[in-house]
């Protein structure tokens, strides 16, 4: 890897997939991030895409120093090992965020049709439909009745159709506040941006709602809707394809988070009972809370508010669900 140089390395961090990253420390202190995505699970290439992508839209991405796509490995530029997720606090949250929501303008304004997979209906509906299958029935053994079956398909097709309706963006599609880096040293463009490799292009409130109702950090919404006020401003200062009137872009963002949250609690239950990854189970209550409040605001979510209404009386230990009179 580097001829006549001592290195070491060591796990840097993983993710949801299969893919694993190796932090390399050289003789003289220099750092280099290696991934490893075995080829039978996963394909370097979409992340490559992206990459270029969001390099030429002027963000942070790792640069790109070597790569063996047979074999499934790539070698980038460091962009650190501190989170915004474990950077953020009150004094900074202001700054972080704004550097987030400039960083995400600029990705937006490169968009253009037919470069990457399109966020299309059918992709939307698979995801919707990991709710009844993982969360609903595999990690609450909740069977639903044929006349909740049909409402909660009436409400999925109400959420596909607002979704669909939004102008269309690239989306990095985990926008969150574990895939930007926070970057201290002098001169430092933040954030650093990374797990980009399943970016396509859709609805242009998805990234705002994985940034702002986070799966692993809760701020409060007032805060929070300030944020998107200017998101919202400087997407329109910029020209980006944003609703004339922020009410109008705050339905939108609010069912594009109910899409998101109804994804996120089925994806999260799957990576536990399918995958044996524990550490998401915690993080489930916060993305049934985005869920329910959305569902309290808006009436024709109701009976989806009804099937979490039925869950309030569960509780769930490690996958094995009970009554709450059972203990």
């Amino acid at each position: 890897m580097w001829p006549g140089r001592s290195f070491t390395i060591a796990p840097a961090s993983a993710d949801a997939s299969f893919r694993r990253y190796f932090r390399a420390v050289l003789d003289d202190g220099t750092t280099r991030i290696v991934m490893d995505a075995p080829p039978a699970n996963e394909d370097c290439r979409p992340w490559l895409h992206v990459q270029q992508l969001f390099h030429a839209a002027g963000t942070h991405v790792p640069e790109v120093l070597a790569q063996d796509l047979e074999r499934g490995f790539l070698l980038l530029t460091d962009l650190g090992n501190t989170t915004y997720l474990q950077a953020l606090d009150a004094d900074n949250a202001a700054s972080l965020y704004a550097e987030a929501i400039a960083a995400l303008v600029k990705v937006q304004l490169a968009s253009r049709p037919g470069v990457l997979p399109e966020y299309d209906r059918a992709l939307l509906r698979r995801e919707l439909d990991l709710f009844p299958q993982w969360f609903l029935a595999k990690h609450h053994q909740m069977v639903l009745a044929d006349t909740e079956k049909q409402a909660l398909e009436t409400v999925f097709e109400r959420i596909l159709a607002v979704n669909l309706a939004e102008p269309k963006v690239f989306v990095h599609r985990d926008y969150h506040s574990r895939n930007l880096m926070h970057i201290a040293r002098s001169g430092a463009i933040n954030p650093g941006i990374i797990d980009f490799q399943d970016a396509v292009h859709g609805p242009i409130s998805y990234d705002m709602v994985s940034l702002l109702k986070d799966a692993y950090i809760e701020w409060d919404e007032d805060l929070a809707l300030d944020w998107l006020i200017r998101y919202w401003e400087l997407a329109r200062k910029a020209g980006l394809p944003v609703a004339a009137d922020f009410g109008d872009f705050f339905r939108d963002y609010e069912w594009m988070g109910v899409q998101r949250h109804i994804k996120v609690l089925g994806i999260f239950a799957r990576l536990y009972h399918r995958d044996g990854k524990e550490a998401y189970l915690k993080d489930l209550p916060l993305v049934a809370r985005y869920l329910r409040k959305a569902c309290e605001r808006y009436s024709e979510l109701s009976p989806l508010r009804k099937i979490l209404d039925r869950l309030e009386d569960k509780i769930t230990v490690l996958g094995h669900t009970m009554d709450k009179r059972e203990l």
